[in-house]
């Protein structure tokens, strides 16, 4: 059963990722995206809250920028090539209110993924939620139009089912 599980969301994840992604915010470059899908119903996940945390000098996470995601599951121009200079970011998706909206009771009070910035790269961070698991990865390349990757690399940063 739970092989099962694991393979349809694996599965939910590969049709997530190929799909094409349209430009919301209409912005030339995007250096750092969002993308989340509720996998329970096989949708984009709208409305999901985002904050950006960078790593300050001290140990703290300091806010960096935040939003919500569209109609798409989607957001876009959290911040520009200009800002996103080096060091630790944390991106922290806010799973809890979501599910709650739905009628869920989440497992998770938010799914989060910590990243190094080390030079002018572009992420899209992207994000499978289920109420009880998450799954992220993301997408990194040199600065791009958004929705045209120039280079891959997946690095899996999620959890497993409970």
């Amino acid at each position: 059963m739970a092989s099962s599980r694991l393979f349809l969301l694996c599965l939910a994840g590969l049709v997530f990722v190929s799909e094409a992604s349209p430009v919301g915010s209409g912005e030339p470059k995007c250096p750092l995206m969002v993308k989340v899908l509720d996998v329970v119903q096989g949708i984009p996940a709208v409305n999901v809250g985002v904050k950006v945390f960078k790593k300050a000098a001290d140990e703290n996470w300091e806010p960096f920028a935040s939003g919500k995601t569209s109609e798409f599951g989607e957001l876009h121009g959290l911040t520009t090539d200009e800002k996103l200079v080096e060091g630790i970011y944390k991106v922290e998706l806010d799973t809890k209110s979501y599910w709650k909206s739905l009628g869920f009771s989440p497992f998770h009070e938010y799914a989060e993924v910590v990243t190094a910035e080390s030079g002018h790269r572009h992420y899209t961070i992207m994000a499978l939620l289920s109420p009880c698991t998450y799954s992220t990865t993301a997408l990194i390349s040199g600065p791009k139009e958004c929705g045209a990757p120039a280079s891959v690399d997946l690095q899996d940063e999620g959890q497993d089912f409970v």
